[in-house]
């Protein structure tokens, strides 16, 4: 018995090797005409095993490319469109270069680092403080988030203070945070509502 492991790799394993061997067939073909059919043939079978694609622009002209990709670009018959060079596919894309930004804390995020910076640099007034605010509750549902046994509104005023490079210091009689909301599941909650309209009655 010989297993798919011990046969060469398939350079489009999506088709699989049934698909190959059709391919692998046509390019033994002498005449160019039945060439042609085999071809066409094959991409038809190509199309039908994705047909939630027929709809998908440019399909047809990526199955006549996954052709010649199959056949290694060795198949000598007359493409219905321009298919895709060879050498197009050796070349390597740019690298993408990565953010060198710090994150101090992950589950704060880098957006609230910078909106600590903003206020930091926000002239003294009722919308500084009210901006403050905001991001403290914000870092606070946040924090819940990524910590769910609960947090002390100190712990966050220390984390604003640290990410500010100690220049926004608040403590919790200078600013009170909001406690987040319990979240009740809709079918609880409706459940509730009808038991509580049963004892009415």
């Amino acid at each position: 018995m010989e297993y798919n492991t011990q046969q060469r790799r398939l350079p489009l394993p999506e088709y699989g090797r049934s698909v190959q061997n059709m391919v692998d067939h046509a390019l033994t073909i002498e005449d160019r005409e039945e060439r042609q059919r085999c071809a066409n043939t094959i991409v038809n079978i190509m199309g039908g095993m994705f047909p939630h694609l027929r709809d998908v622009e440019d399909f047809n002209h990526k199955l006549w490319d996954h052709l010649a990709i199959m056949a290694d670009f060795k198949l000598d018959i007359d493409y219905p469109v321009e298919v895709v060079k060879k050498e197009s596919l050796e070349v390597k894309p740019d690298c993408i270069p990565y953010s060198q930004n710090n994150i101090h804390y992950r589950h704060y995020g880098r957006f609230i680092q910078d909106m600590i910076q903003v206020a930091v640099d926000y002239p003294e007034g009722e919308e500084r403080k009210q901006l403050i605010s905001m991001i403290a509750n914000h870092m606070k549902k946040d924090y819940l988030n990524w910590n769910k046994d609960g947090v002390e509104d100190q712990k966050i005023l220390d984390d604003l203070y640290e990410l500010s490079g100690g220049k926004i210091k608040l403590t919790p009689e200078d600013l009170k945070l909001v406690e987040p909301r319990t979240f009740i599941p809709r079918r609880r909650q409706m459940n509730n509502n009808n038991n509580n309209q049963r004892r009415k009655f």
